[in-house]
């Protein structure tokens, strides 16, 4: 008789994809001209409150800021808010957001919810289909409950599924894509929704002349599910994901329960968002072109193959200059797209964003890379190939 041995079980890859993604833009844009008008209306308040001690030395007089100095230093020219008023206000230059009770909706997930709805709508998918909830964002609204354990809840999800939160500040996205992609991999989700929401408003130094124009607000979302549920409809192939992180001060920000009361004077500027400009625009430019070309590298493709790059929308001339040392020229806009002039730096959200407005023309076999990068330093790149 045969010797019948059991045998082992063999582990199938399941291929994740992009299935569609949302974007939700909130009502109110700040333009640099009437950002400006209310940073200059604040200096102009603070040099003849402190007349007296700037004329003797002891304090400096601020400076004012103007759109020339905003647009050459950053490309960009307006920013979508969820509060207006409050910033523009030259006594308060801080977004007033009302505190709702636990029973509402957090103001953090109704942006995710709404991503989230038009990119489920656009994939032609329940949201009960969801298996997972990634929160991928910098500015977490509060430690807990998971922010995106309520937009779970909010969305109706597979009440059977999972969901949790993430920060990697602006490389969030990229870092969930992977994770969402590596559960869809190994079996445990067939459907993951990362969304993105970013108030960056709130941790914005709107007295700060070198940071005051930097930051909007906005809400995305990516869908990434097993290949045989996009069977028949156009989706984008996950090709490879890399995630790199090397730890640096250039970037901060300190705020948090620990210190969120931390007095007025030394100190207190980094509980919001400071960065040290140069330095991070001399040391993370060549450590992203030089990413994308080892992960291009590995993947068998040559800059060449690259239809499209949507790059993180922190700064025009660090976006220049990272897809020239990529692609061997001076990228044009259709090379790689950017939504800084109206959107400006929404963190994790800023290449979701571009990836989700300049895709359509694009066609089967086309390939194109995710990338983001940020503080940490952190970055991630996400190559895909339109299918269908």
């Amino acid at each position: 008789m045969e010797d019948r041995k059991e045998r082992p079980t063999v582990s199938v890859s399941i291929k994740p994809v992009i299935t569609a993604t949302g974007l939700y833009t909130p009502p109110h844009s700040i333009t640099n001209e009437e950002l400006v008008d209310s940073f200059n209306r604040y200096v102009a308040l603070f040099n003849d409150e402190h007349a007296e001690a700037i004329a003797a030395g002891e304090i400096v007089a601020l400076v004012p800021s103007s759109v020339e100095f905003i647009e050459k230093a950053s490309g960009i020219k307006a920013r979508y808010v969820v509060d207006k008023d409050g910033i523009l206000d030259p006594t308060i230059m801080t977004p007033r957001i009302p505190e709702r009770p636990n029973e509402e909706l957090s103001i953090l997930a109704e942006l995710a919810v709404r991503a989230a709805h038009q990119a489920l709508e656009r994939a032609g998918r329940d949201a009960a289909e969801v298996d997972a909830v990634i929160c991928a964002a910098s500015n977490m609204q509060r430690a807990y409950p998971a922010m995106a354990i309520e937009i779970q809840a909010a969305l109706g999800c597979n009440p059977e599924g999972f969901a949790f939160d993430m920060n990697v500040a602006c490389s969030s996205a990229t870092f969930g894509i992977q994770t969402a992609a590596d559960f869809v991999r190994a079996g445990h989700a067939r459907s993951v929704l990362v969304v993105n929401p970013e108030i960056c408003s709130g941790h914005l130094n709107f007295r700060d002349r070198d940071s005051h124009f930097i930051f909007g607000d906005v809400g995305t979302a990516i869908l990434i599910e097993a290949e045989d549920k996009a069977a028949g409809k156009p989706h984008w192939e996950i090709l490879g994901t890399k995630l790199k992180t090397q730890f640096s001060n250039n970037i901060r920000n300190n705020f948090g329960f620990l210190n969120r009361t931390a007095p007025e004077g030394i100190g207190a500027r980094d509980k919001l968002f400071v960065q040290e400009g140069r330095k991070v625009f001399k040391e993370v430019v060549p450590m992203v072109a030089a990413m994308i070309i080892e992960h291009l590298d590995t993947l068998s493709l040559q800059p060449t193959d690259l239809r499209r790059m949507w790059l993180h929308q922190a700064n025009a001339n660090m976006n220049r200059l990272i897809a020239s040392k990529v692609l061997g020229h001076d990228a044009n806009d259709d090379e790689s797209p950017t939504v800084l002039d109206t959107y400006a730096n929404t963190s994790s959200a800023g290449s979701i964003i571009a990836f989700h407005k300049h895709q359509d023309d694009l066609v089967a076999g086309d390939t194109g890379l995710i990338c983001s990068f940020g503080a940490g330093y952190s970055a991630g790149s996400v190559f895909v190939r339109k299918v269908g």
